[in-house]
């Protein structure tokens, strides 16, 4: 009965712990005490207990989160910064990392531009956005052919 109580008082700490935080991890961990609870309640084996307890929440953990997290993540809309990762950019004003000059036009928009490389990209140059660091593109020139 005292592992019953036990298992009872880890999943109340594990489903607070997710509703807390909301990560998507304890909730998994959370099933795998259920269960365990469920079978500490039928028989005395601790080490039964503690071995369903680690496959089911492993199990839960590896195969449904990515599904769950998929599903949950469905309609987030990317924002600006995602959307113009990869996109073609025209560089207006040269980029010299050296000298911390630099500005390129993607979707309109006017944005700092920063060279991956560090090599200097001449005003007038089609660039590839990279990444962005702060407020600034870190872009790589466009190659033809592309």
């Amino acid at each position: 009965m005292m592992n019953s109580l036990s298992w009872l008082i880890l999943l109340a700490v594990l489903i607070f712990v997710e509703v807390i935080t909301l990560g998507l991890t304890t909730i998994w961990f959370a099933g795998g005490a259920l269960v365990a609870f469920i079978v500490s309640l039928f028989y005395d084996n601790l080490i039964l207990e503690i071995t369903l307890f680690f496959v089911i929440s492993l199990a839960l953990l590896i195969f449904t989160r990515p599904v769950v997290k998929k599903y949950l993540n469905s309609t987030r809309i990317k924002t600006n910064y995602e959307a113009i990762i990869g996109k073609e950019a025209y560089v207006t004003a040269t980029i010299d990392n050296e000298k911390g000059t630099g500005l390129a036009v993607v979707d309109g928009q006017e944005w700092s531009a920063r060279s991956v490389d560090g090599s200097i990209i001449e005003k007038g140059s089609k660039v590839t956005v990279e990444n962005i660091s702060g407020v600034k593109l870190m872009v790589k020139i466009k190659k033809e052919g592309y």
